[in-house]
């Protein structure tokens, strides 16, 4: 039977996003520690997303949106704009400084944004790696297409198709549309979670409506209500929960307790081309 968990409302640098993960009952699913949903939301000229630089470690973002765009910067130099359907995927390793923004035609004019952001911890001998940067575009990732039932493979691996985008440890996320009527089978995984974002969905004979969010014992029978789209998102279990504190993922909280007085003393690396602004430590 499916588990439903609460979530919370918070606000990311002035905008208001859905906190799912973590959760007081359930820290991570497989890999994934932390997950927002942004939006939906329409802004008016002059107003949007303003994420000025901040710093990770001991972490893998991915952002990946249902509707409008995100300009991405970071420390290693990139510059990339992240459109629905597409991934932009941050390693943070020993240390990373980035900034979410928008670009001055989508801010000159009314436009919305929605859309998931996911941090997964780095296994243990992984977290001091070097950071990296991948954009995978939406044509690179794998689908599968089961009748009315659409899926993508955003990341990780599941029904035998494997996405491009570079994981540490098994993972599996889906982005699914479906419409009512349909069954959907899920993909193996030793733990696996569902996002609802639209529509309606029974799930082992109880009702989920968009917004909720269910850990799953991987047996469920799931049947879309109605028109509907949700990820799903698991992976292998992590044998050690690793603490989070502001941005910082570490298996100690020695490390983290560095990594917020390296923020301090201003010893990461700056942003180019986004380097007078910065969020302070908090």
């Amino acid at each position: 039977m499916a588990t439903r968990l609460n979530s919370d409302k918070k606000d990311l640098d002035g905008f208001s996003v859905t906190r799912i993960l973590p959760n007081p009952v359930k820290k991570m699913v497989g890999p994934f520690i932390f997950l927002d949903h942004m939006g939906p939301a329409t802004f008016e000229p002059g107003k949007g997303v303003n994420v000025r630089p901040h710093p990770h470690i001991g972490l893998s973002t991915l952002s990946y949106l249902f509707a409008g765009s995100m300009l991405h910067r970071d420390s290693l130099g990139n510059v990339q704009e992240i459109f629905p359907g597409e991934v932009n995927w941050m390693t943070a390793g020993r240390g990373i400084v980035h900034s979410e923004r928008e670009t001055m035609e989508v801010r000159s004019r009314e436009h919305e944004l929605n859309g998931l952001q996911f941090w997964l911890a780095l296994p243990p001998e992984k977290t001091e790696i070097a950071p990296a940067f991948q954009h995978v575009g939406k044509e690179a990732l794998p689908h599968r297409y089961q009748g009315n039932t659409y899926m993508r493979l955003i990341a990780g691996e599941a029904y035998g198709l494997t996405s491009p985008v570079r994981t540490y440890v098994p993972t599996v996320l889906l982005d699914v549309i479906s419409v009512a009527g349909e069954t959907i089978e899920l993909p193996q995984a030793q733990e696996l979670a569902l996002y609802l974002q639209q529509g309606a969905l029974d799930i082992a004979g109880e009702r989920f409506v968009a917004g909720d969010f269910a850990l799953l014992q991987g047996d469920e029978m799931l049947q879309a209500q109605s028109y509907c789209r949700f990820v799903l998102l698991g992976g292998e279990a992590f044998a050690q929960v690793p603490h989070i504190r502001w941005n910082f993922v570490a298996y100690s909280r020695e490390r983290i307790a560095q990594a917020e007085q390296d923020w301090r003393d201003g010893r990461f690396a700056p942003v180019p081309g986004d380097d007078d602004e910065f969020i302070p430590l908090s």
